[in-house]
């Protein structure tokens, strides 16, 4: 049996590992489970997948000692432009004159490098990965996982942080709201002519948004971004099946040449788009973070930020209740996770659904109704400035963690 930590983390991905080093922070120990290779994960070459880290959540990363090895990699967003088929009428995000920009954008490597090595040279870190686990079991006095090869991991508190298909979540019985879009998100890095001077384009079409993220530059001085295009499941498999050629002429097309000559597209890969949020975060020593209690269009890029909002709170919520003497696992400290953020992840949740049936409606009246309302806020400096807040992440109560 291996010693007893104070937490059982199942799921090591960018939210898990997250968790882990934060709550290292604050002397809390835990075990991490996970069943991927991190070689595999970690392997050389751009293929796209990135994540937007906002104001708030890069302050998280600062506070446990990350911006370091991070800050290298960061391609600084230094304005979001949104815009209804490149038609008239679009909205510029900038940031205010004491930000330096309005978030950074990191390949998903990047950020996992920095999480696992910063893991590895944690004393307060067990460290399970390749390992699969065939029992969980929670009680009035502690939580364990069966691992496949014998080994028994005991805790106080059992975390779920598996992604959308969490199998612990479904183990404890947690009802679940879901709804299929029916749209698969494709994934591609881009290399293009001109530079993307530091902007983040959000381009709707009724088919569904189409984004391009601004990478760093390759050591060559190679323009990057990173394409997230979103399309309808119908035509997912026949866009992903195009030559690199065709498929190039399609993406040139819908940004309307503002990048020059794209020159290569890296591998190609896509995920069913669709929404969930379950009933409550919260169970008998079992708290959900991430995507095992609630997932989101990409369409705002708050998917992430969101569940490192969930690991803010978390330890928190439990340093608190370990200075008062409470039990790690105690009802009262996870009934106040529950209350901190379940509104605002619902909140967050139904206005990226909203976005999404939005700028889905087709016709040209829906589309000139849209444009006149993102004009009217581009004219309107508060209300403007409220936008940017939220996709900052900065709004709202935030725990400490999240403060700059």
């Amino acid at each position: 049996m291996d010693d007893k930590k104070d937490l059982l983390i199942l799921g090591g991905g960018l939210v898990g590992m997250t968790l882990a080093l934060a709550a290292a922070k604050k002397g809390i120990s835990s075990h991490v489970v996970d069943r991927a290779d991190p070689a595999e994960l970690t392997d050389e070459g751009f293929d796209g997948r990135a994540s937007a880290i906002s104001t708030a959540s890069w302050s998280l990363f600062r506070n446990i000692g990350l911006a370091d090895r991070l800050e290298p990699h960061a391609c600084h967003i230094a304005s979001i432009a949104v815009t209804d088929q490149m038609k008239p009428g679009r909205i510029d995000f900038q940031p205010e004159s004491h930000e330096p920009s309005l978030g950074r954008m990191f390949a998903n490597r990047e950020l996992r490098l920095a999480l696992f090595e910063a893991a590895r040279e944690e004393p307060l870190i067990a460290w399970h990965s390749r390992a699969e686990i065939v029992e969980r079991h929670r009680d009035d006095f502690g939580v364990a996982a069966i691992l496949a090869d014998g080994r028994r991991l005991e805790a106080a508190l059992m975390i779920a942080a598996e992604g959308r298909g969490s199998p612990t979540r479904e183990d404890a019985g947690i009802s679940i709201a879901k709804w299929d879009y029916s749209h698969r998100a494709i994934i591609a890095g881009l290399v293009h002519e001109k530079p993307h001077d530091n902007v983040a384009w959000e381009i709707f079409y009724p088919a569904g948004p189409f984004a391009l993220l601004p990478m760093l530059d390759t050591e060559s001085g190679e323009h990057r971004s990173a394409l997230v295009w979103t399309v309808s499941e119908s035509d997912a498999a026949g866009t992903l099946k195009l030559g690199d050629r065709a498929f190039l002429a399609e993406v040139e097309k819908r940004m309307g040449g503002m990048f020059g000559e794209i020159r290569s597209v890296g591998p190609r890969s896509s995920f069913p788009l669709g929404f969930h949020h379950t009933a409550r975060i919260t169970g008998q020593r079992l708290a959900l973070i991430g995507d095992a209690a609630h997932g989101i269009h990409p369409i705002a890029g708050q998917g992430l930020n969101l569940g490192l909002r969930d690991v803010g709170t978390l330890v928190e919520v439990l340093d608190e209740g370990l200075r008062l003497g409470l039990d790690i696992g105690d009802a009262q400290l996870l009934a106040r996770y529950e209350r901190w953020r379940g509104l605002d992840s619902f909140m967050v949740a139904l206005a990226t659904d909203g976005l999404t049936r939005l700028f889905g409606v087709p016709g040209q009246a829906a589309s000139a109704i849209r444009r006149a309302g993102m004009g009217a806020v581009e004219r309107m400096p508060m209300l403007k400035r409220w936008f940017m807040d939220e996709a900052r992440g900065v709004s709202g109560d935030l725990p400490e963690l999240l403060k700059s």
